[in-house]
């Protein structure tokens, strides 16, 4: 199920972060206390992609998946947006795990500035599944605000 906002999610468990790409899916998971996170290789994209981060999700024992959403600069949705929801929708079909959104905007900026200086292919390589880092990071940090305010 897709959740609106990170009230209703998970407080407790490890969980997934995703910087959903046409050609990779980037991918982290969490701790069980969601101190550390590790970046996992990215998932070739296509229609079977789904599938596959639903079995990571199981064989990593996530109680949560969190997406990166890509807005616009103004925080208007572009196709690519679109295109993220539908990979949601699609997830949200074959998995009972609770699915939820956070803004990705510069995520890849800030996975690439946190590489430091590394040789081309491998940014090509790894980029994706550090922006997901970035995405779940940024996701922690929401929920642990939430937490405190609660």
């Amino acid at each position: 199920m897709i959740l609106p906002d990170f009230k209703d999610f998970p407080r407790v468990g490890r969980i997934i972060g995703i910087d959903w790409g046409a050609a990779r899916v980037g991918v982290a998971v969490s701790g069980p206390d969601r101190v550390f996170i590790f970046t996992r290789p990215a998932v070739r994209g296509g229609i079977d992609a789904t599938q596959r981060i639903a079995d990571l999700a199981k064989s990593e024992r996530c109680v949560g998946i969190v997406i990166g959403l890509p807005l616009r600069m103004d925080g208007g949705e572009s196709d690519t947006t679109l295109r993220v929801r539908e990979f949601a929708n699609d997830l949200a079909k074959i998995t009972d795990l609770p699915i939820c959104f956070i803004d990705e905007t510069l995520s890849s900026a800030f996975a690439q500035e946190s590489m430091g200086r590394v040789h081309v292919r491998d940014i090509k390589e790894k980029l994706d599944s550090e922006s997901a880092r970035v995405i779940l990071e940024n996701a922690i940090s929401v929920m642990n605000r939430l937490n405190n305010i609660n």
